[in-house]
């Protein structure tokens, strides 16, 4: 270090530093002031980079300091800070050497007002936990088909326009109803709680056929949105009140508040807790294309269905009928079985007669008295035999005045207990058959 001489003359000049050696003393004497520091202001030019570390600035009205936070203590984050959040941070100032840089080296980032307002959301989170509002066991799946859907969120937030863009390009069919509420400041929570009543009045209405659902339609689903902010800006959604109504829903219900890191206590009463507005109406809201082919496969289900149902019936009919036949086809076919029993019967008599004749031209010359007995006898069993057979067909029966009644299934009857009074009946004459009622019965 260069030391310059003084002749007494001029007044003393002052020490002359080393760039390097500057910078450190100045550093030291940062440390020994100053560290550990807290500041509190608004983020500038945030980023991070390949390596993990965080750069940005911190800011106010009146001044700026360059901040670096490296990847240990970034890795710990609860959120992705953004330009333009005022947030307090804790690290210790020094000088970045290299540049001559005043730098903040950041050990910890919240939130501005964080820290009270995060011991208020874990101390109501725990109570509610506690009584049991955010058990899964209540949580329910949402409608596959929703035929309309409530909507709670502000009139003049960019979530009303995300929800009904993705709403109206995905379900332009589904009737939406919109009860507006304040999503921030005092009057926020008060204002949803208010809103969430309405709807569940309107989803509770029991609507007969005669209802106009163009002006009243059911509410199968509840979309509670809104865009992303501070805590402060989403602390309506951490109120206890609303927390209690959310899971007094009639309808599984969706929340979509602020940005995907972002966590509410309204989110765990919630049925179901979407990252975003717009993702909240997707998930209620199935592309047409699935709608249509969900469409298309029941068709075709219902249509093989009906055909299989058909052909089964069919089939059915088509045994009955076989069984059931017509009387006069059964007589036939029993006529028929006789007619065939007297051929049987009239070849085997005829064989033994012709045995017999040889027997008898075989003993003919010793016994013929005894063969012309026996001849006689035989025809006359024959004969016997022969009127037997002929009084059994049925037709001399019908012949003689009588009729042979059938039921409805072609069982013949035999008392009158058999027959229903009212129950229709088919008598066989002769000639032909006649269809009867049965008007009483003694």
């Amino acid at each position: 270090m260069f030391e310059p001489q003084n002749d007494g003359l001029a007044p003393p000049l002052p020490h002359i530093w080393d760039v390097g050696a500057l910078c450190h003393a100045v550093a030291d004497l940062l440390q020994a002031r100053f560290n550990p520091v807290a500041v509190r202001g608004e983020i500038s030019g945030f980023s991070r980079a390949a390596s993990g570390h965080c750069y940005f600035s911190i800011k106010d009205a009146h001044g700026q300091i360059r901040c670096a936070m490296f990847r240990r203590a970034a890795s710990l984050l609860g959120f992705t800070p953004r330009d333009g959040e005022w947030v307090e941070l804790r690290g210790r100032l020094g000088v970045y050497e290299q540049r001559g840089d005043l730098q903040l080296v950041v050990e910890s980032l919240q939130r501005a007002g964080q820290g009270a307002l995060f011991e208020q959301f874990l101390r109501l989170k725990a109570l509610l936990e506690k009584e049991g509002l955010f058990d899964s066991a209540r949580k329910r799946p949402l409608p596959a088909f929703p035929r309309g859907i409530g909507l709670v969120t502000s009139l003049g937030a960019a979530a009303l326009h995300d929800v009904v863009t993705a709403l109206r390009r995905r379900l332009p069919h589904i009737p939406v109803v919109l009860v507006p509420a304040l999503v921030q400041g005092a009057g926020a929570a008060p204002a949803l709680v208010s809103a969430l009543s309405k709807l569940y009045l309107l989803a509770q209405v029991e609507k007969g056929l005669e209802a106009d659902l163009t002006q009243n339609p059911p509410i199968d689903v509840i979309l509670l949105v809104r865009g992303g902010g501070s805590i402060e800006d989403l602390w309506a959604f951490n109120d206890e009140q609303l927390a209690r109504t959310i899971v007094q829903s009639p309808v599984p219900l969706i929340t979509g508040v602020g940005h995907e890191t972002d966590f509410t206590i309204a989110d765990f009463c919630a049925d179901l807790r979407a990252p975003t507005p717009t993702a909240a109406a997707e998930l209620v809201a199935p592309p047409r294309e699935v709608w249509l082919g969900a469409l298309t496969q029941l068709v075709d289900r219902l249509h093989r269905g009906t055909q299989r149902h058909l052909d089964r019936r069919q089939q059915r009919l088509d045994q009955l009928a076989a069984r059931l036949g017509r009387p006069s086809g059964l007589l036939a076919r029993q006529q028929q079985q006789l007619a065939q029993l007297a051929q049987r019967m009239r070849h085997a008599v005829l064989l033994k007669l012709q045995r017999l004749a040889h027997s008898q031209q075989a003993l003919q010359a010793h016994w013929p008295a005894a063969l012309q007995r026996n001849l006689a006898q035989y025809q006359q069993h024959l004969e016997r035999t022969a009127l037997r057979l002929q009084l059994l067909d049925p037709r001399l029966v019908l012949q003689r005045g009588y009729a042979l009644l059938t039921d409805a299934h072609g069982g013949a009857l035999t008392s009158v207990q058999q027959a229903r009074v009212g129950a229709p009946l088919r008598a066989t004459l002769a000639d032909g058959t006649l269809e009867l009622t049965v008007v009483a019965r003694r």
